[in-house]
């Protein structure tokens, strides 16, 4: 596997690059978080990479930084998002701002990207929950609340209840309430409307 390149840049076309190592061109696709960070044509260039072997094709990424490298690993775990997809949303959200999205669990941030939908973002935010925000320095109990109210939120709208419903339902509950009390105070809120 190649784990870095490092080498002269030669061409620079979004999200594509051609960095020369001693002589071979390696064809290096990047998100534009790391594209705008680059030195001009003719400079060196480090860049960490990820290799992806499919059956028609060897693919390598670049990025500038190890964060993003291993953002985008997390990324391409997940069921139905490819390398493509992985690097849309680097190129779309930073990490940290990716980091906070799935924090605090903002599918609508990621809705923005071109080529995700609801269910993906949702998706992704479920997956990504635990592996990435855990280096965000947001006070302790910052999340906490709204993770719950999130949780409830999501638990309401899978019982059949409208978005509209579930969400006056979830502002009843008092904050710091824990998901599974939060549920059952919510249900009852809806029961006597």
């Amino acid at each position: 596997m190649i784990g870095r390149i490092a080498g002269t840049l030669i061409e620079k076309n979004p999200p594509h690059l051609l960095v020369d190592c001693h002589g071979v061109g390696y064809e290096v696709d990047v998100p534009m978080s790391t594209f705008y960070n680059l030195p001009a044509v003719g400079q060196p260039v480090t860049l960490l990479t990820q290799m992806i072997v499919r059956e028609d094709a060897h693919l390598l990424f670049g990025f500038g930084t190890a964060t993003e490298r291993n953002t985008f690993r997390e990324l391409i775990k997940i069921t139905g998002i490819g390398a493509r997809m992985a690097l849309a949303v680097l190129s779309g959200l930073s990490v940290t701002e990716l980091a906070q999205a799935v924090t605090l669990q903002e599918a609508g941030r990621l809705t923005r990207i071109p080529g995700i939908g609801k269910k993906t973002a949702e998706r992704l935010l479920l997956e990504l929950k635990g592996k990435l925000g855990a280096e965000l320095d947001l006070p302790a109990g910052a999340a906490h609340p709204h993770d719950s109210a999130a949780d409830i939120l999501n638990a309401l709208l899978a019982l059949g209840y409208s978005e509209k419903e579930a969400a006056a339902a979830t502002r009843q509950v008092p904050a710091g309430t824990g998901v599974s009390e939060g549920i059952k105070l919510a249900l009852k809120a809806l029961s006597k409307g």
